[in-house]
């Protein structure tokens, strides 16, 4: 630089080259030292860029599976097994004490954010395909992994029944992602989301009977009975009757500035109240989304004007994208190649499960549904967030082969991403029938079904623009001298 500096006249700020060579050697020390920290977690800049790359993974993660149809699932996953048991920046024993708050935090978000972009026509016009293909799918899952578990790593009854439960359903939040990328019709997505919802909300519910079972050492049919029972009846109060007067309240907030946080806040306090009267959150959070996604149409039947539902708000999209992808990370965190049985187990049964998948679908769609339909219906066996996080409570209740479930559910949810892709991939061959968009096959004598698609596309009612922040948008000088 200094005969540049000679040559060219130029005078050039003198600064200490060695510094730039002793902080680059500081960072690759930095580096090569990740793994031999003295605590459970890493220093906090080292945590810093960990979480920025798990931030941009994501991002790109997103962005390929948008292009591809391949999930990001698997990508976050892996690059968990690399940031823990690969370089030791975050220990097991670290993940463990935070993971059951994030783990309460993701239930919810992805049921709120499911109910939100489930139509309450569709869910109602395909309710019995969706539970169906729920009860049996799940009942059948459930079966072949208590067997499995049982017979080939010799678990007592109770431990594989509780494996079996914790992955016996789809994933909801790769589920509600793969169908909006997926050309079929709008039936059958909202069949597949839906049905994904309903198996989260059987695994969490059973899961959650099952660890006081295993605890106690005997299972109780009775008690299972009612505690379902008490579930379902919490979920639904609560959803409701929380959820129909906050679309009014919501219409007062005017130009509220943090109506989402609001409605954020509503929702935390939901997960509080049924917890207390014996229900995990998972359905009350998705019924509570059901009523906020679905204003327009509700609207209409309780007869008052509500502000337009913005589906794509800002705020709510970050937060779901971050608590997602935050949370397979951990997954991969958990992670342990240390036994080769547990990969093989995790490999077979998910194979298992998806013949299983396909035997259910035979019983189960109707010449209704196209080629192509049953198709996607037949390769959605992703399993997911539900999994992962009900994976983790065996290790904070101290239950036997608490460490195996972490390890099981990692390879079964990276098999069944996996075989879901392909499976997806494959469908996109078959081309839908042309009479029909997305291939749902309507029989002709159905006058319901001869309706125009046109009334199904018109609004339920006038919605007005409303405030930003949240679900709505600001209102109008137009609208207002119209109203």
């Amino acid at each position: 630089m200094n005969l540049f500096s000679e040559q060219t006249g130029v005078t050039i700020p003198k600064f200490n080259i060695n510094m730039i060579f002793e902080k680059f050697t500081e960072l690759q020390n930095s580096i090569v030292t990740l793994s031999s920290h003295d605590g459970p977690i890493a220093e906090a800049h080292v945590i810093l860029l960990a979480a920025g790359v798990v931030i941009f993974l994501g991002v790109a993660g997103e962005a390929f599976f948008k292009k591809t149809g391949i999930p990001d699932v698997a990508f976050l996953m892996i690059l968990g097994v690399v940031i823990g048991p690969v370089f030791g920046l975050i220990q097991p024993e670290a993940v463990i004490q935070v993971v059951p708050y994030f783990a309460a935090l993701a239930l919810i978000i992805i049921m709120f954010d499911g109910g939100l972009n489930l139509d309450i026509k569709h869910v109602i016009k395909t309710a019995h395909f969706s539970v169906t293909l729920a009860v049996l799918g799940f009942i059948l899952s459930v079966v072949m992994i208590t067997l499995a578990a049982h017979f080939a790593l010799g678990w007592l009854w109770l431990e594989s029944i509780l494996l079996g439960s914790i992955v016996g359903g789809s994933s909801s939040a790769i589920v509600f992602g793969l169908v909006r990328n997926v050309k079929i019709s709008e039936e059958t997505k909202s069949m597949l989301s839906f049905e994904s919802a309903l198996t989260d909300i059987l695994a969490t519910i059973i899961a959650f009977i099952l660890f006081e079972a295993v605890l106690a050492g005997h299972f109780d049919l009775q008690t299972l009975q009612e505690t379902i029972g008490r579930a379902i009846v919490v979920g639904l109060v609560l959803g409701f009757g929380v959820g129909i007067p906050w679309m009014y309240i919501s219409t007062k907030l005017g130009n509220a500035q943090h109506a989402y946080m609001l409605t954020l806040g509503v929702l935390f306090v939901l997960f509080f109240l049924a917890n207390s009267f014996g229900e995990s959150g998972a359905l009350t959070a998705l019924v509570f989304g059901l009523m906020i996604g679905n204003k327009a149409h509700l609207a209409k039947i309780l007869r008052f004007k509500l502000p337009r539902v913005e589906m794509d708000d800002p705020t709510h999209n970050q937060l779901t994208f971050l608590v997602r992808s935050f949370f397979f990370v951990f997954v991969g965190l958990m992670a342990s190649f240390g036994q080769i049985e547990y990969m093989i187990f995790g490999v077979l049964i998910t194979v298992a499960v998806y013949y299983g998948r396909i035997f259910v679908g035979k019983i189960t769609l109707t010449k209704r549904f196209s080629l192509l339909d049953r198709a996607v219906t037949n390769s959605m066996i992703p399993r997911g967030l539900a999994a992962a996080v009900l994976a983790t409570y065996p290790i904070t209740m101290g239950l036997p082969n608490a460490e195996a479930y972490p390890q099981l559910v990692f390879f079964i949810i990276l098999s069944s991403v996996i075989i879901t892709t392909i499976g997806l991939a494959k469908s996109k061959k078959i081309p839908p029938p042309e009479s029909v968009e997305g291939g749902f096959v309507k029989p002709p004598d159905d006058p319901k079904d001869g309706t125009s698609e046109e009334s199904e596309k018109m609004p339920d009612i006038l919605i007005e623009e409303n405030v930003e922040g949240g679900f709505v948008k600001k209102e109008s000088d137009n609208s207002k001298e119209e109203n």
